[in-house]
C-alpha cells in the first residue's frame, strides 16, 4: 500500500534556552498569547515542578504555559512585566 502523504518530522530541540523558547512560542502564537521574559520567569517560579534543569522543552512546556498565561488577568500580566522592568 502506498501512503498518500509523507509525514513531516518535527524537529524540536529538547534543549531550548528560555530565549529560544520565547522566540518559538511567540512565532507560533497569536497576539493575545505573546510572551515576555518576565512572564516566563514568573511561570518558572509558579510551576517549578515542570522544570528539571535550565532547559525549556517547547513540546512539554508550551501547553502548560499557555494555560497558565490564559489564567492570568490583564492587570496581573501588566504587573509582572512592570516589576521585572523596574528591577
Amino acid at each position: 500500500m502506498i501512503p498518500r502523504f509523507k509525514k513531516a518530522r518535527k524537529i524540536i530541540s529538547p534543549n531550548f534556552k528560555k530565549e529560544q523558547f520565547l522566540e518559538e512560542h511567540n512565532r507560533l502564537s497569536p497576539a493575545n498569547l505573546k510572551a515576555t521574559l518576565p512572564l516566563l520567569s514568573r511561570f518558572r517560579i509558579d510551576k517549578t515542578s515542570l522544570f528539571k534543569d535550565d532547559y525549556w522543552p517547547i513540546d512539554k512546556l508550551r501547553r502548560p504555559f499557555i494555560l497558565w498565561l490564559t489564567s492570568l488577568q490583564l492587570r496581573e500580566k501588566e504587573d509582572i512585566n512592570k516589576k521585572k522592568n523596574i528591577s
